[in-house]
């Protein structure tokens, strides 16, 4: 299991160099680039510019773990879905270009208030993912589909994965305490329900008691799972390199936890 960032709010404004100047030095391996954030790495980049931003990464202790797109394919426009997944294309080109080895996107949202069935919108999902996972494949990339939105918990994305049905389609478990956590403050049903297509990790605010964050790491190390936790901080912060130093810390200390057997960390 290794530790990295997405830069949603911390490491927003880092350009490359930045981020491969400061991460490694908090205790972070590798990082999953937003896009439109300082980085500049995105779609309209020439064959230059990818092969200089591989480089970058290649000479460095910080990996390039994967592009944080917003592309969805839950619109009921079909021509919209048609233009995410053309999207996802281009990302995964992308991502083959520069080195990341994969590409995040997003379910994000139902029409049952329109009177839309939601088997109906996550059937829709799943088959647009098929089409992106072939183009993933194509590339030597995975699509990680981040359980998030309306559609976002266990449930759904079971059955969004398994009409997908494509081995370059994963999950990334999104620690979302309103989807994951049951009444009896554990994440472990929702988590066995998916654990066998987790590809990546996305940890939030760990100062959130409400959130079994020791248990989360247990089952992830019970099931040696030997990918990516990409801390998604959230707001932004005037000081983020003392931030992620603290997130390293309660990291650290909450997977020991875990493998101690505590589940969750009492409030004080």
């Amino acid at each position: 299991m290794k530790l990295g960032l997405v830069t949603y709010e911390l490491g927003r404004d880092w350009d490359v160099p930045t981020l491969i100047e400061r991460l490694p030095g908090l205790g972070y391996a590798g990082v999953e680039l937003r896009t439109t954030h300082a980085h500049g790495v995105e779609e309209m980049l020439d064959a230059g510019a990818r092969a200089e931003v591989r480089r970058r990464f290649a000479d460095s202790p910080l990996e390039l773990v994967g592009l944080g797109t917003t592309y969805e394919f839950h619109a009921l426009d079909p021509s919209v879905v048609a233009a995410n997944v053309e999207g996802t294309r281009r990302a995964c080109a992308l991502a083959r270009d520069v080195g990341a080895s994969g590409v995040k996107v997003r379910p994000n949202g139902d029409h049952e208030a329109a009177g839309v069935a939601r088997t109906s919108t996550l059937h829709q999902i799943g088959i647009a993912l098929r089409e992106c996972g072939r183009a993933a494949a194509d590339n030597g990339v995975v699509i990680r589909l981040e359980m998030h939105g309306t559609v976002g918990d266990a449930v759904d994305m079971r059955q969004v994965i398994d009409i997908a049905d494509h081995p370059s389609v994963v999950l990334c478990w999104n620690s979302n305490t309103r989807f994951d956590v049951s009444p009896d403050g554990t994440v472990a049903a929702d988590y066995h329900l998916v654990a066998d297509r987790i590809g990546l990790v996305h940890l939030h605010d760990l100062t959130d008691h409400a959130y079994p964050w020791p248990e989360l790491l247990r089952l992830l190390d019970a099931d040696e799972y030997d990918g990516w936790c990409l801390a998604e901080c959230a707001p932004a912060s005037a000081d983020p390199a003392r931030v992620l130093a603290y997130f390293r810390s309660l990291f650290d200390a909450y997977r020991e936890l875990g493998r101690r057997g505590v589940i969750q960390v009492p409030r004080s």
